[in-house]
């Protein structure tokens, strides 16, 4: 089946082929299937995750399968990485990006009555703040691809509610009305902004 699926990627009047990515947070889960789906449709990608090891895992599976993927070593929680990362990413890909996947996210499962300063700051500069800042700094890159393409990801917790925490939905409604706004701002610029809204993914390992 997955050969099926690929051969009929590889038919359709989709490619990618040619363009550059960047995504958070690309070692599991959702930014692990991202990368390879950009990689499939025939995109450079870069990708950055918090754990070394299961990047350089993931890594060799990729290099395996003959994507073009390089990675980095970031906490995009931390401003002064992020920074670093787009350095990076700009010098790998020559000062032009045509896609940003804002990934990253994290989710603290605890009553509201319970939340501690620590956790607030710290679901805010995880999920809402590296998505905005990262923006920011690709901004120049994705003007000069002159196709540009930021995706937030989301949730249904910033639609409606769900029992995972007041802050983690506030966060990705901020992600939410932050797409619309950049949408609209950056449009000039022929960057294209939207947000994906998943539910629970389960991931194993």
């Amino acid at each position: 089946m997955a050969k099926i699926i690929e051969s009929l990627r590889e038919q359709s009047r989709w490619s990618l082929a040619g363009m550059t990515a960047l995504v958070t947070g690309g070692s599991k889960g959702l930014g692990k299937a991202v990368v390879e789906e950009l990689s499939i449709l025939g995109a450079r990608v870069h990708t950055c995750a918090r754990d070394e090891t299961k990047l350089q895992e993931s890594l060799c599976g990729w290099q395996a399968k003959g994507f073009q993927v390089t990675t980095s070593a970031c906490d995009v929680s931390s401003r002064a990485k992020r920074e670093k990362l787009m350095e990076t990413v700009s010098i790998v890909f020559q000062g032009k990006l045509n896609i940003l996947v804002n990934n990253v996210g994290t989710c603290i499962t605890k009553p509201t009555t319970e939340f501690t300063e620590e956790d607030l700051s710290f679901l805010m500069a995880t999920n809402l703040e590296s998505a905005f800042h990262l923006s920011q700094l690709a901004h120049p890159l994705l003007k000069a691809s002159g196709t540009g393409s930021i995706v937030f990801m989301s949730s249904t917790a910033g639609v409606v509610h769900i029992n995972v925490g007041s802050i983690y939905g506030a966060t990705k409604g901020a992600l939410n009305q932050l797409a619309r706004n950049l949408a609209c701002e950056w449009a000039s610029d022929s960057i294209r902004v939207n947000s994906v809204c998943p539910c629970i993914s389960v991931t194993k390992s």
